[in-house]
């Protein structure tokens, strides 16, 4: 070390043991860093690029199990890593190499790229698997490098603060997204700022949807079996930095490009939820890579199996599970939450394998730590939630059983809405169900309706135009024999497969697309759209994408100028005016029935006939074609309100044949609306006040009728802002 270096770089103060990371202040940075069973920690100080380790320090202290120093005159900027001394003692959990340089957990930026080699693994493995000893092999040049960074100023603009039942969420990847937008500049495609671009906030404005959820945007790693096929992990569900930025979707702005994607989504009224992967980390099993917390301290960062600790808990299926059960884990993953919350401007997470994060020793608990953390925090107190409420360990199947304040991925609501569509039999009782909220589910706790998440595609699977083209996968592309993906996709292609000429197929392709995004914009709970859907993006039936970095994935927006597609994208926008304008359609409580005698009854369930449905309806295998009708009176809570005082009925017809339906308006002296028609403008006679309408086969149909005066005018006015027609048409 030359008498320059140690005049740059002195020899580090006691500092503080927090906050951990690396802390910028005016006299220079504090570094602290949770290790319990250490017995010394190295701070490596690099270059700017990152290729040269330019000086090494010994963190001088170590209190509560935090290992940390202050290095003098410092700036943000600084690039450093680790090296970490312990006992290499696998079996008993310790898997300490100081050859190899790790990243610091709470970085928030990295600097260069994770380039595979064995040079990663801490530990000479035979063929058996059995760990032969240390490998010696110093590790950095392979590895990408933290940067210092400062924090940031506070948020200029306000957040939208969408209520729960006002909420649409459109699921994106940020590559994915504007990756081949025409609009968008080609050096902002595929980053943060391209999402943030004019165009494309003006579609989502116009859609209507309230909130992106981004797949996940942490710093990641590409999974080396991938990498060794051609391919790359995608999707993103292989996280090693909680507190940094996936490199590939920075521009030249750095993570300063994500705030202003946030500012510019909230100035457009839009919320930012990510979705985020504390269940597990990139570092495998006992048979991957060193890259941060198994070389930090592996026996705490990690669930271990108690029989033999040389082996990982793997609850995820990918060869690791974090052990949340621990205090400084559970403190990382708050650290992480709450910096992007209040730094960032994030609005809300998606919790993949969330029944992971409320798993103790003894199995699922309401009442773990990471629950009880959640639930006390200030900063967190205002942010949206939502689990995917299983995994792949014992008992991980959890959906309703989440605490208040959590809303959930509906996989029932998802399966339900394509058997009924597909006309699957015994569906009628159970789209019921899915249709007022999913009370089976949810309706406890004092939970609301908008705790179901419901969706008919998501990432993961057929998007809507496959779903509706598609009997089987075509996943050859992944490279592993078409053997990964979901084989029940309850889709069906409707008389052909895959591409086709035939005009009927694409005709009834198109309804049914419109019956499935009816049924869920319509339905009760949070839906949540998955982007390209809008227009019928295609994966040409790949239904397990997560490897496809390429066109297969990104959306093609030129379907936006197919005639098919900007008539689905128009249905969409008509669909979600419907949702905002009509309370009955989000409604803040759990429908109940009521008394058939009591005034205002929330849901009746009807007949074609007009009658009310029985038990031996809903046990008719063969029911195919029923209504639901809300009272919005019954949903009223406070002031009166003009939109309350509607009328509703909602009618579905999965069979092939026409059903002939009666509209009984009731109390009503206003005419019905017809305000929705999959089956593309197929209008028939009302007449008086008990009309009889046709309901095409394999459609779905919406009706409103004004209850009082005011009702009425808000009903005209809507129709006339939907359709630009006369105040007085109605269902004619």
């Amino acid at each position: 070390m030359s008498r320059a270096d140690l005049v740059r770089f002195p020899l580090l103060e006691a500092g503080q043991p927090y906050p951990l990371g690396a802390t910028v202040t005016e006299e220079g940075i504090n570094f602290a860093v949770f290790s319990a069973h250490a017995t010394r920690v190295d701070l490596c100080i690099f270059d700017e690029a990152g290729r040269i380790e330019v000086a090494r320090r010994e963190l001088p202290e170590f209190t509560d199990e935090v290992w940390h120093g202050f290095l003098p005159g410092a700036k943000a900027g600084l690039v450093y890593g680790y090296r970490v001394h312990g006992p290499w003692q696998p079996e008993e959990g310790h898997r300490f190499n100081p050859h190899k340089l790790l990243l610091d957990p709470y970085a928030r930026e990295w600097v260069g790229q994770l380039r595979w080699s064995p040079v990663l693994f801490a530990g000479d493995a035979a063929p058996s698997g059995a760990l032969l000893g240390v490998d010696k092999r110093d590790s950095a040049s392979y590895m990408p490098k933290a940067r210092v960074v400062a924090d940031l100023p506070p948020l200029s603009q306000p957040r939208p603060a969408v209520p729960w039942d006002r909420s649409v969420i459109y699921e994106c990847h940020v590559r994915g997204l504007t990756r081949q937008h025409p609009q968008v500049p080609g050096r902002l495609r595929g980053t943060f700022a391209g999402l943030a671009h004019d165009a494309v906030i003006a579609h989502l404005v116009s859609l209507g949807v309230t909130a992106v959820e981004l797949l996940p945007v942490h710093a990641f790693v590409d999974d080396a079996q991938l990498t060794d096929r051609g391919l790359r992990n995608y999707w993103g569900y292989n996280t090693l930095g909680f507190f940094a930025l996936e490199q590939r979707y920075l521009g030249a702005g750095g993570i300063g490009e994500f705030r202003a994607m946030a500012e510019r989504l909230h100035e457009a009224g839009i919320e930012l939820i990510l979705d985020v992967v504390y269940n597990h980390t990139a570092e495998g099993n006992e048979m991957g890579p060193t890259l941060s917390f198994k070389g930090l301290d592996n026996a705490c960062w990690y669930r271990l199996n108690p029989e033999n600790r040389r082996h990982y808990i793997n609850d995820t299926g990918t060869g690791n599970t974090l052990n949340l059960s621990h205090p400084r884990v559970l403190q990382m993953v708050m650290d992480s939450l709450r910096y992007w919350v209040v730094q960032m401007g994030v609005d809300g997470f998606r919790f993949d394998l969330a029944t992971i994060l409320g798993r103790e020793a003894t199995g699922f608990d309401q009442g773990c730590g990471f629950f009880d953390a959640m639930a006390q925090d200030p900063v967190l107190q205002h942010v949206k939630l939502i689990a995917e409420p299983w995994d792949c360990g014992p008992g991980g199947y959890q959906p309703g059983n989440f605490p208040p304040r959590w809303a959930e991925w509906n996989d029932a609501f998802r399966d339900t809405v394509r058997s009924f569509w597909r006309g699957d039999e015994m569906q009628a009782a159970a789209l019921a169900t899915r249709l007022t909220g999913s009370a089976d589910r949810f309706d406890q706790r004092g939970r609301r309706p908008w705790a179901s998440v419901n969706f008919i595609t998501a990432h993961d699977g057929f998007t809507l135009h496959d779903l509706v083209s598609y009997n089987h996968k075509r996943n050859d592309a992944n490279g592993e024999d078409n053997r990964d993906g979901h084989d029940d996709n309850r889709s069906w292609n409707c008389g052909a497969e895959g591409p086709t000429d035939d005009s009927r197929v694409l005709t009834l392709r198109e309804r049914q697309k419109r019956n499935m995004l009816a049924t869920l914009l319509l339905s009760q709970g949070t839906p949540m759209l998955l982007a390209g859907d809008e227009f019928g993006r295609s994966q040409q039936g790949n239904n397990n994408a997560y490897c496809q970095d390429n066109e297969l994935s990104w959306l093609n927006w030129t379907g936006l100028d197919d005639p098919a597609g900007e008539q689905l994208s128009a249905f969409v926008c008509r669909l979600l005016k419907l949702r905002a304008a009509l309370p009955a359609l989000r409604m803040a409580r759990f429908a109940t029935g009521g008394d058939p005698e009591s005034t205002f009854r929330d849901v009746v369930w009807l007949r074609s006939d007009g009658e009310e449905m029985q038990a031996g309806d809903w046990n008719d295998a063969q029911m195919r074609c029923f209504g639901m009708r809300v009272d919005g009176r019954a949903l009223r809570l406070h002031e009166p309100d003009p939109a309350a005082e509607t009328l509703i009925e909602l009618v579905v017809n999965a069979s092939p044949e026409d059903v002939g339906w009666t509209l009984d308006d009731g109390d009503s002296e206003y005419p019905w609306r017809r305000l929705i028609d999959t089956s593309s403008g197929y209008v028939a006679a009302v007449e008086g006040n008990n009309g009889r309408v046709l309901i095409a086969g394999r459609s779905l149909q919406l009706f409103a009728t004004g209850l009082t005066a005011g009702g009425e005018e808000m009903l005209a006015a809507l129709q006339r802002a939907l359709d630009g027609v006369d105040a007085s048409e109605a269902v004619s």
